[in-house]
Formats: C-alpha cells, structure tokens, sequence
C-alpha cells in the first residue's frame, strides 16, 4: 500500500484518461474492449492484453482513491 501512496494523483488521473482514451478516432480502445467483453466476443490474446493495457492506469487509480478514503477516514 506504501507504492500506492507514493504516485502522485494528477499524474495519475491525466495519464488513465489519456490512455483509457487512446486512440481517439474512430473509437478508443478501451470502450470497443468493454462493448466486446460484453458481447462475448473477447477472445483473442491481443485484445484481452490490449483491454489489460488500457485500464491498468485506471484500475490503479481507483484504488488509489480507495486507499486515500481510507487513510483519510482513520484520521
């Protein structure tokens, strides 16, 4: 938890939306991921890592949140 609190938040926040983004036309990834995952269709090596490569940043700074909610609550 200690790594958690060492990232910095803006940084973080910026670089999840970028990447969460990415590519911008025609559709970011991360959005076509999820509509495939829903679907079913999510079967590919590549496109399950790729759906991986854009929400790590966004998973982690969920749990960042969580963790300053909780740090925050203890005081």
């Amino acid at each position: 938890m200690q790594l958690l609190d060492k990232i910095p938040l803006l940084p973080l926040a910026v670089m999840a939306i970028f990447l969460g983004l990415a590519p911008f036309k025609p559709m970011p990834h991360l959005v076509e991921k999820i509509g495939m995952l829903m679907d079913g269709t999510l079967s590919k090596p590549i496109d399950i890592f790729d759906l991986f490569q854009h929400s790590i940043l966004i998973i982690i700074l969920v749990l960042k949140l969580v963790r300053m909610m909780q740090v925050r609550s203890k005081a």
